[in-house]
């Protein structure tokens, strides 16, 4: 039995998480909401929709800029922010969010976030580590 366990042939590592990015549920002002980190945005974004049913407060953006959507003839200007609290679990944050219109989440972490976080994204397993804490979806 010992000689057949050690002659074994490893299983191959799952490439479930391959093409997946990261997402959870958040909690913003005790309402739960879809939240996606993707280090392939250059910035953080909250949804229109979020801040609409929630009344959150926004600010003219200090630089605004035109957004082109792949599937959209037309550009968006990205003209107001947000600050959202957030919360998963233990973890507590604020993030600045420009906001605009989008279906996939309602909050969008993008590099700006993982750079001030110094998150570190394990993408075999697919959780992020923030302070030393396991977040996984």
């Amino acid at each position: 039995m010992v000689k057949r366990l050690l002659g074994s042939q490893p299983c191959p590592t799952s490439l479930s998480q391959r093409e997946n990015i990261f997402h959870t549920r958040c909690l913003v002002a005790k309402r739960t909401c879809s939240l996606i980190v993707d280090s392939g945005s250059c910035s953080n974004c909250c949804s229109t929709r979020l801040v609409n049913k929630l009344a959150l407060t926004t600010i003219p953006h200090p630089q605004p800029y035109k957004l082109h959507w792949l599937n959209e003839g037309e550009e968006l200007e990205v003209n107001q922010q947000v600050k959202v609290k957030f919360s998963i679990g233990d973890y507590k944050d604020k993030v600045l969010c420009d906001v605009i219109p989008m279906e996939a989440c309602h909050i969008l972490l993008g590099r700006p976030w993982q750079f001030d976080k110094h998150t570190i994204h394990d993408g075999l397993t697919n959780k992020i580590v923030i302070n030393n804490i396991f977040k996984s979806n």
